[in-house]
């Protein structure tokens, strides 16, 4: 895993007028394997028509990548606890703040995963809490970045096995 290199291939064409900002924002992101994502600036940030609301934007991939990670380092130790999880779902948000002169950044992003447990009883609480706690502290994308992470799971849900 260490030493391990990830890629992402951005491309980008110019169509309509640079010079006057009436350009568009939409691009494409490629990955390995051939998958390609339709991407954009935010129309929050550049407005309609010059972004395109159907495409990813850098900040929505960039709380999805988050609670992505979290929610397969969760699994995986679940796993490894012999707990089996039947589903799991994360409501994520990140809120963007002026953080200087002309300068803005996602500062907090907040994970909400709902996780449904395969088991006969309901575990001991301190397991789930522990559990997320341990997926937040070596989830590799969490390290990677300073924004705050808040997670605020949902009550843990059962289904019989």
């Amino acid at each position: 895993m260490a030493g391990h290199l990830y890629t992402a291939e951005v491309v980008w064409r110019c169509e309509g007028d640079f010079a006057k900002g009436q350009y568009s924002r939409g691009h494409l992101w490629r990955f390995d394997g051939g998958v390609e994502v339709p991407a954009s600036a935010s129309p929050s940030v550049v407005p309609l028509p010059y972004s395109k609301e159907a495409a990813v934007d850098p900040e929505e991939a960039f709380v999805a990548a988050l609670s992505s990670c979290h929610m397969m380092t969760f699994i995986d130790l679940a796993r490894h606890a012999k707990y089996v999880i039947e589903s799991y779902t994360d409501k994520a948000e990140g809120v963007m703040t002026r953080i200087g002169r002309g300068q803005m950044a996602v500062t907090k992003v907040t994970l909400r995963p709902q996780v449904t447990l395969r088991a006969d009883k309901m575990p001991d609480p301190t397991w789930f809490e522990d559990l997320h706690e341990k997926a937040h502290e070596i989830c590799f994308i969490a390290n990677s970045v300073k924004t705050e992470i808040v997670i605020a799971p949902e009550p843990l849900r059962l289904v019989s096995p």
